[in-house]
């Protein structure tokens, strides 16, 4: 199996994904560091690379460009299905009932988390980063939307240790980057506030692949 390229800054909330997916599955992998405040995401050599123009890592496979996020971690899924952790789809790869479960759960993170929290990393880490003033009415929106998702959350955690099932799966890790940003731009308490939510955050933002990409976000760029 060839060398795996990944292109894009690692505090992206995208190829942090990505990155955590790589280190669950132990694949060797080559990041490059992508400054986005220079411009580099929008340079010829950069762009050639890519069928299409998202705000997405792009991954290189065997010199294939794939632009699709989803893809990507479906990519590293089945061509590494025999390393590392074999329980993102489900228990030894999951059979059709699991499966079902993880994408239910990779849904609600699409549609019901990601939105929300996606416009509070914004507003509470990215606008200060960028210059830009925060919005707190959008801020307060926001977070009583979020407030919402987390408390389906808190059930749902209440009766199960992870949101598929009792195992650490992709639907988990999907929630690493956003939640991640929350907490760290003091917005911890609602995480912490939801005994359940609080249990399986500790539990999930603890595991050594995502501490080793929370690493990755402070270093020098390669």
């Amino acid at each position: 199996m060839g060398s795996v390229t990944v292109y894009g800054p690692p505090i992206s909330t995208a190829v942090s994904r990505v990155l955590a997916c790589l280190l669950e599955k132990d694949v060797d992998f080559k990041l490059v560091n992508v400054d986005m405040a220079k411009g580099q995401h929008k340079s010829p050599d950069y762009l050639k690379l890519q069928v299409l123009s998202l705000p997405s890592p792009l991954l290189l496979h065997h010199r294939t460009p794939t632009p699709s996020l989803l893809v990507l971690m479906s990519l590293i899924l089945t061509a590494y299905a025999d390393r590392g952790n074999k329980n993102l789809l489900g228990r030894n790869g999951g059979g059709p009932a699991e499966r079902a479960q993880v994408e239910q759960w990779l849904e609600a993170e699409s549609q019901s988390f990601n939105p929300p929290s996606s416009a509070l990393v914004f507003q509470l880490a990215f606008a200060p980063r960028m210059g830009l003033p925060q919005d707190p009415a959008a801020v307060e929106l926001n977070q009583a939307k979020l407030a919402k998702v987390l408390d389906v959350y808190e059930r749902r955690l209440g009766e199960s240790r992870f949101l598929a099932r009792d195992e650490f799966s992709l639907a988990d890790l999907a929630h690493l980057p956003n939640a991640h940003y929350i907490c760290s731009a003091g917005k911890d308490d609602m995480l912490a506030s939801r005994k359940n939510v609080a249990r399986w955050w500790e539990e999930i933002s603890t595991r050594p692949s995502w501490k080793k990409v929370v690493d990755m976000y402070s270093a020098p760029p390669a």
